[in-house]
């Protein structure tokens, strides 16, 4: 037996500059569609004692004949939980394994660029503002991924953190795009906006679509949090919900969990997810109302990366 390729966080974020994200992952999507990728629920394994827990995102990628499996411990100790993430590829060949790596790169880029992906399909071709709310890795790699999806003329990002942060750390933020500004305030930033990405790790709604001055589309990640969810629940009935996987998305997505339970929604109202965007099944917004992207990660968008990783270094 080979022993399996381990590729530390350091290594992950090189090999990731190599590789062109947001296309491995169409390239996924495309293969869900077609029958030739599998992409069971998580798993919750919860400890005793309320002590943590680890979810597992299996997965199946047929065409490049590897099993993979993403394992994410959240560990509950006195100084703050823990939370790492390792993904495991084994070859459907040989069952042997292939890869170890960590998945903390991984999970940042495939966050990002699922939503680039979407902001593609979605967005109308006349969009021109987007607004960016956080401020962390996951808010800037969002912006790295979106900023040349459209002729965007107006960029701003906004997050309650701007506030306490030094110069320095405000000069970075907007040297990430000449066309960036910090906004002082959140209705400031969201003011005409066209696209709306959430990139933060609230567990409570930050935004209320109601209060927008024109039909947006509003993309959402959220956190691991029970429920989580960056908009009001009850606000799903009046948006065209996408997400990034209808079979697996409404059972994990906060506030799609809450809206079918309190307000009337069904899952069966979302119009499309990104498999059957990416292959014209599922139609694009009118913009006669708000579009909501939800994304809650699948195990499958790490697969695909970590077997873009090992192929790249068995390559050299």
């Amino acid at each position: 037996m080979s022993t399996p390729l381990v590729i530390d966080q350091q290594l992950a974020r090189q090999l990731l500059t190599q590789v062109d994200v947001p296309q491995i992952l169409r390239s996924l999507f495309r293969d869900l569609a077609a029958g030739q990728a599998v992409q069971p629920p998580q798993q919750l394994v919860e400890f005793p004692a309320g002590q943590g827990d680890f979810i597992n995102y299996g997965g199946v990628l047929a065409q490049e004949r590897v099993y993979g499996v993403k394992t994410s411990p959240y560990i509950v100790r006195e100084q703050g939980p823990l939370v790492t993430a390792w993904t495991l590829l084994m070859s459907m060949d040989s069952g042997q394994p292939l890869l170890l790596c960590d998945a903390g790169e991984l999970t940042t880029a495939r966050t990002a660029a699922t939503t680039a992906v979407a902001v593609d399909a979605l967005a109308a071709a006349s969009a021109r503002r987007l607004t960016v709310i956080g401020s962390g890795p996951i808010a800037r790699t969002h912006l790295h991924y979106v900023r040349g999806l459209r002729e965007w003329q107006d960029i701003r990002l906004f997050s309650p953190s701007l506030a306490g942060q030094s110069a320095e750390q405000r000069q970075a933020l907007l040297d990430l795009d000449p066309r960036l500004t910090l906004s002082d305030s959140l209705d400031q930033a969201l003011e005409d906006a066209d696209v709306i990405m959430l990139c933060t790790s609230s567990a409570s709604p930050v935004i209320d679509p109601a209060t927008l001055s024109k039909p947006a589309l509003i993309t959402s990640i959220s956190t691991n949090a029970v429920r989580a969810h960056e908009v009001p629940p009850a606000s799903l009935g009046a948006m065209d919900v996408y997400c990034d996987y209808r079979v697996t998305t409404p059972g994990s997505a906060g506030e799609m969990r809450i809206a079918a339970e309190q307000h009337g929604w069904q899952p069966e109202a979302i119009v499309g997810d990104l498999a059957q965007l990416l292959s014209n099944q599922a139609p694009a917004p009118t913009y006669q109302r708000h579009a909501f992207f939800r994304s809650i990660g699948l195990g499958l968008e790490d697969i695909a990366l970590a077997n873009a990783l090992y192929r790249l270094q068995r390559a050299d």
